[in-house]
């Protein structure tokens, strides 16, 4: 692969040129594999020499999304500029798409990981009794039993719900398949909805195997499951920057917390690439660190 090529002469410009040490190249090289992971999973694998300033954008607000912190922001920023200034020197690529790239205001307020706790509450917050709670309760439940993106919700079919197998059918980027297993109670709240609620909506045609759809039986949009996400966690009293993605989030980070292994959670996120999923791991290192920091006597 040619990224593998790509990396082993970063690594010895980094070493012989540059003579940064042994934990400065590690970082370095983590970041270039974790933009390698990004163009592999989310753009369709483009080759390094297309990578636009843009899509060093999306690459930024992709790990601020995963929950990377400000300060890891700036150092992977540096990172992939230190990448990009390699691949001029070889004539690799003609131009610096990282030239204008900027690391984020440090302290500024990221997307965060709900507990558990929070997650139940937040969860056990919708209304019942309003005309879409019981389908809003599904959304919720859903995106955090099966760690969906909100593309991958809105587009879910009731012909990918297998509840007999206990499992659902997942169509992700690029048109790729993934099978996930549905616990017990996403499962109940997804049947009452679909019984309850769904069945007495008329769906337009272009909806008619769309699970979930809005009052006028149109497939939901994007936006629509954003502000059910919003609204809920303010009705809970969550005072968190949370977003669809953060149950999807929360759904990784909560299974590796409780010991899930890493490969089995790339398959359930969809992952190409495990460097993507390995940000997760990353970021249980952290809550540890936090833990220690607040809580060692020796800190206090």
């Amino acid at each position: 692969m040619k990224e593998n090529m790509y990396i082993k002469g970063f690594k010895a410009f980094l070493q012989l040129e540059r003579a940064l040490s042994e934990n400065t190249v590690t970082a370095y090289l983590h970041d270039a594999n974790l933009l390698f992971a990004f163009l592999l999973d989310e753009k369709e694998n483009l080759s390094i020499k297309d990578v636009s300033s843009n899509d060093l954008r999306d690459f930024l607000r992709h790990i601020t999304e995963m929950g990377l912190g400000a300060y890891s922001q700036s150092r992977v920023v540096s990172g992939i500029k230190s990448f990009f200034s390699y691949l001029v020197l070889e004539n690799i690529v003609a131009v610096d798409p990282s030239a204008l790239l900027e690391s984020p205001k440090l302290g500024m307020k990221l997307p965060d990981v709900l507990s558990e706790m929070e997650m139940k509450t937040l969860i056990q917050s919708v209304d019942l009794s309003e005309p879409m709670g019981e389908r809003n309760k599904a959304i919720l439940e859903t995106l955090y039993a099966c760690g969906l993106r909100v593309s991958e919700l809105t587009n879910l079919q009731l012909s990918d719900l297998h509840f007999n197998q206990e499992i659902i059918l997942v169509t992700g980027k690029g048109n790729k398949q993934r099978i996930i297993p549905i616990g017990e109670s996403a499962r109940k709240q997804l049947l009452t909805y679909i019984h309850k609620v769904r069945v007495c909506i008329s769906p337009r045609k272009e909806a008619e195997n769309i699970v979930f759809l809005n009052q006028r039986g149109g497939k939901m949009s994007r936006q629509m499951v954003f502000l059910i996400v919003k609204k809920q966690t303010k009705k809970a009293g969550i005072n968190k920057n949370v977003s669809p993605h953060t149950f999807r989030h929360s759904f990784a980070t909560h299974l590796i917390r409780n010991g899930a292994d890493l490969r089995a959670v790339q398959e359930l996120l969809g992952h190409v690439s495990i460097n993507t999923t390995e940000i997760y791991t990353h970021l249980n290192d952290a809550d540890l660190r936090d833990t220690i920091l607040k809580f060692h006597p020796l800190n206090g």
